[in-house]
């Protein structure tokens, strides 16, 4: 399924990787221009801004958030817990570009880690956690300005058909991150790359374009 023009695109660079520490002063995200995230629902500017960058190579995609965030927080720290009623930074993922189906992987600033593949069914979306993103590797750390998360997402744990090739392959993707700088129980900010317009994250045909380049 062709993506809308309008919608956005990110060129992913080839690089050497180093050892995930959610760094973001590593040497192999210097010169990789990070995107930004927009309020999800009018698409202006977050409360909090919210900044992404990628790369990969033979074996995995590497992702890198940076958030501000004056007060970091989060009480969930098990394997698939309700990360999303909390503060946390996800991505969604279609290797195939059908939009039948994608994957999501979420991050907070504790480290716990939700992955799930969803699939359109006629009712909408049905989740199947008992899928793990085997290989995953992940870290976060405080900044000074808020947190930092990295996600080394390996191509294995995808599927055969998800291993990209420079210059020819491309995924539809969103990053995305949920937001409450009120601390826990207040209202919910919600910001993402390619903002879906609505109070929800799930919305497949709004996913923006990742290219795989060398």
């Amino acid at each position: 399924m062709a993506a809308n023009p309008q919608l956005p695109r990110l060129r992913c660079a080839r690089r050497t990787l180093e050892p995930v520490r959610a760094e973001p002063g590593s040497a192999c995200w210097q010169g990789i221009e990070p995107v930004a995230l927009r309020e999800n629902v009018g698409g202006g500017a977050p409360a909090q801004a919210t900044r992404v960058r990628t790369a990969w190579d033979a074996r995995e995609w590497r992702l890198l958030f940076e958030a501000e965030d004056a007060r970091p927080w989060a009480t969930l720290t098990a394997h698939d817990a309700p990360l999303w009623t909390e503060e946390v930074l996800e991505v969604f993922f279609d290797p195939v570009g059908d939009l039948e189906s994608y994957f999501e992987v979420e991050i907070n600033p504790l480290g716990a880690v939700v992955d799930v593949v969803l699939r359109r069914t006629l009712s909408g979306w049905r989740k199947d956690f008992a899928w793990d993103v085997e290989g995953l590797v992940s870290a976060t750390r405080m900044t000074p300005g808020g947190w930092a998360a990295e996600l080394a997402i390996p191509f294995d744990a995808l599927g055969a058909a998800a291993r990209p090739e420079a210059g020819r392959s491309s995924w539809r993707v969103n990053f995305l991150r949920t937001d409450m700088p009120g601390g826990p129980g207040t209202a919910q900010d919600l910001s993402a790359w390619s903002p879906t317009r609505a109070r929800t994250f799930h919305r497949a045909e709004v996913f923006g374009t990742v290219e795989f380049v060398d």
